[in-house]
């Protein structure tokens, strides 16, 4: 069972949850983003008690208030990448802003992939346009899950600064979970998860992708 003490991020910060691999960093993740429920415990997210949200209307909260990078990007292949960031859009019930697609994806600089799909990006192009479908509703908490995994050390530091930029120009929140040592040295702010966690401490039933 995962446990964890209070942890509180105040509007604006940057905090690290750092970790070996199976201590639940992308479990405390999920349970953040609402995509899995705690059997103890609330997670309140921008003065919201998650659990008392239904499921429709977490899906809603979840796509207006919360970012996420996964290590996936889980874009859609059939679509560009200015549908597929569209799509985030649509799928929070916010009205279609085009002109907010060449906003983010040229603070990114990746404004000429908007009529690209997914199988024409390299793996670099592929992490920022998951950045900027994540902060594409301008979201207040941003989490992103191994962002430097399987990176060297000049791609994982971009991939780090993009992040904090991207959070600093929303003035979100942002949460990183990963058990790259490279990272720790840039974030003051760490929670250090050490034993190996499973699924047990958390309820699925109501667990769903946005």
């Amino acid at each position: 069972m995962l446990q964890v003490p209070r942890f509180a991020g105040n509007q604006g910060e940057e905090h690290l949850v750092i970790g070996l691999s199976g201590s639940g960093k992308s479990t405390l993740l999920h349970a953040m983003a609402g995509l899995l429920k705690p059997t103890e415990g609330t997670v309140n997210i921008a003065g919201q008690d998650l659990a008392r949200l239904s499921v429709n209307e977490l899906d809603r909260f979840r796509g207006r208030t919360i970012g996420i990078v996964f290590q996936q990007m889980h874009l859609v292949p059939t679509l560009t990448v200015r549908d597929n960031l569209l799509l985030a859009q649509y799928m929070a019930g916010l009205r279609h802003r085009p002109g907010r697609v060449a906003e983010v994806l040229g603070s990114l600089d990746v404004e000429d992939k908007q009529d690209a799909y997914p199988s024409q990006l390299s793996y670099g192009q592929m992490q920022r346009i998951g950045i900027a479908r994540a902060v594409m509703n301008e979201p207040q908490l941003i989490l992103a899950d191994e962002p430097t995994a399987s990176l060297d050390d000049l791609r994982s530091q971009k991939v780090l600064e993009l992040l904090t930029h991207q959070a600093e120009v929303h003035g979100a929140t942002l949460v990183i979970a990963s058990h790259d040592q490279r990272v720790k040295r840039r974030f003051e702010k760490q929670l250090v998860l050490n034993d190996v966690a499973s699924d047990q401490g958390l309820d699925h039933r109501d667990a769903k992708t946005p």
